[in-house]
């Protein structure tokens, strides 16, 4: 199936997937900065943006998202590309660093990373916020035209709503509304978890906003189905979305992720500034133990 996706800039091939409900605008406030270290493909997950959703007779699993985006990389020749995910963007990129090689990972508030099921404030926020996007979109699109409003609309998605474009709110709330992939991709969720994660063996790094308010760190946090070696970084003062609340902090962290990996001949990332402390999280067995890597400064808490 074809997947619609925008190309640019030049350097090692890095794949962005969004979050559920979004396209690949998620990415806009960065991509013109990764644009300038890679060759940067933002896709449109099936059913989401402009790509049609998967055949109704295939269940949009992370699995079978990753399968098709695999599908979509091998029409472009792209050979192990670096990838980062947002949320089931992320999910996506893990089950896609699980069947073929890649050069690294960066997870970015991914989804999936709980014990069993999908936890219930998860299904019944991600529910809500669709039943309000499609029943009630012309009003949010007015409302979130003001400050005050965007706040209101995306206070749990984001710790600076009021940061994020008006334009961009409106079409944020379009895509939630309109998408017709986000039902059967919230249902293919509801009884899944990353599992077999170690199996991958490219570098990755995971990293939560410390407002994010959708992944609760007591329900969908739990680190140990990712590889060992996983180093965890921390997005200050970022919440559910953190290339949105920080644009510069995500993107020195995915330049910092991918510079983990062997370089392809030729190609040379321009170092990110260091992070303050490095550390990797236990094996699987002790992920309780894991220490985060911290940056100097952070999101301002206040707009």
């Amino acid at each position: 199936m074809a997947i619609d996706y925008s190309r640019s800039g030049q350097g090692e091939p890095l794949v962005l997937l969004h979050p559920l409900g979004s396209s690949r605008a998620a990415w806009d406030a960065i991509v013109p900065a990764l644009a300038e270290q890679f060759d940067v493909i933002a896709v449109d997950l099936p059913g989401f943006g402009a790509s049609a959703p998967l055949p109704a007779s295939v269940e949009p699993s992370p699995a079978e998202l990753a399968a098709a985006v695999a599908g979509m990389l091998d029409d472009l020749g792209i050979d192990r590309p670096h990838l980062a995910g947002n949320s089931l963007g992320g999910w996506v990129a893990v089950e896609l660093a699980k069947i073929r090689p890649v050069r690294s990972v960066t997870l970015l508030s991914p989804a999936g990373l709980w014990r069993k099921d999908t936890p219930l404030y998860c299904m019944v926020s991600l529910w809500l916020s669709r039943w309000l996007a499609r029943h009630a979109g012309p009003a949010l699109s007015r409302i979130v035209a003001t400050r005050p409003g965007r706040m209101l609309v995306f206070g749990q998605l984001l710790a600076h709503p009021a940061r994020l474009p008006a334009a961009q709110a409106r079409s944020a709330v379009r895509e939630l509304g309109t998408s017709p992939g986000f039902d059967a991709a919230l249902k293919a969720t509801a009884r899944r978890r990353i599992r077999g994660a170690q199996q991958v063996t490219a570098p990755v790094t995971v990293a939560f906003g410390s407002r994010d308010a959708v992944l609760l760190r007591h329900q969908s946090r739990h680190l140990g189905e990712l590889p060992p070696g996983t180093r965890s970084a921390a997005l200050p003062g970022c919440g559910h979305l953190p290339m949105t609340d920080d644009p510069a902090r995500v993107t020195d962290l995915i330049i910092t992720s991918a510079s983990r990996a062997p370089a392809a001949p030729g190609l040379h990332l321009t170092p990110a500034k260091p992070l303050t402390r490095d550390s990797r999280l236990r094996p699987p067995a002790h992920p309780a133990r894991s220490a985060a890597i911290h940056r100097d400064g952070g999101c301002a808490a206040n707009d």
